[in-house]
């Protein structure tokens, strides 16, 4: 089967289950800003310095992928999701997120304030994801108002990720290299 289905030449995409909605619908535009997440997490561990952090990135880009599956499926398909045994995004994601956060924040008190992106090539780049992750929070938080996600975990995750990538970027402006 080509990649090039040809289906979506009139501005129409599929969720899971095959319901068709437009490609600039609320769920198409937060699962897209969740994807465009994952590929700026790719450039921060291509330009990464620290083993520890070029294997921690594609655990959080594997998350990730669990989080784009449940918002490409429409709030009425979810049980069947479910049934389907794909996994939803729960507290223990983010509980291994926020056991990090802290972690980092043991090691070293983070500089109060704004940073300025750009001191080091990888530090940039996980800003630019955490400018990112913070869009896909922004979508998700329109599809949760809107009623159209139940799970909170969701915009709980993508706010601690976010809180995470501040620290890592940090982290990377002090590391040697």
């Amino acid at each position: 089967m080509s990649i090039m289905t040809k289906t979506g030449d009139q501005g129409a995409t599929a969720l899971m289950y095959g319901r068709r909605v437009p490609k600039n619908h609320p769920r198409v535009e937060a699962y897209g800003a969740v994807d465009e997440l994952s590929a700026a997490l790719g450039l921060a561990r291509a330009s990464a310095r620290q083993d520890s952090l070029r294997a921690l990135l594609p655990l959080i880009q594997r998350d990730l992928i669990v989080l784009m599956g449940e918002l490409a499926t429409d709030a009425e398909d979810l049980p069947r999701y479910v049934r389907d045994g794909y996994t939803q995004v729960g507290p223990d994601l983010t509980a291994r997120l926020e056991k990090l956060i802290l972690e980092l924040e043991a090691a070293k008190r983070p500089a109060p304030g704004w940073a300025i992106p750009g001191a080091s090539l990888d530090a940039a780049a996980l800003d630019f994801a955490r400018a990112v992750c913070r869009r896909a929070e922004r979508h998700v938080c329109a599809l949760q108002d809107a009623g159209q996600i139940r799970n909170p975990e969701l915009v709980i995750y993508l706010n601690r990720l976010s809180d995470l990538l501040w620290l890592l970027a940090r982290q990377a402006e002090d590391s040697p290299g």
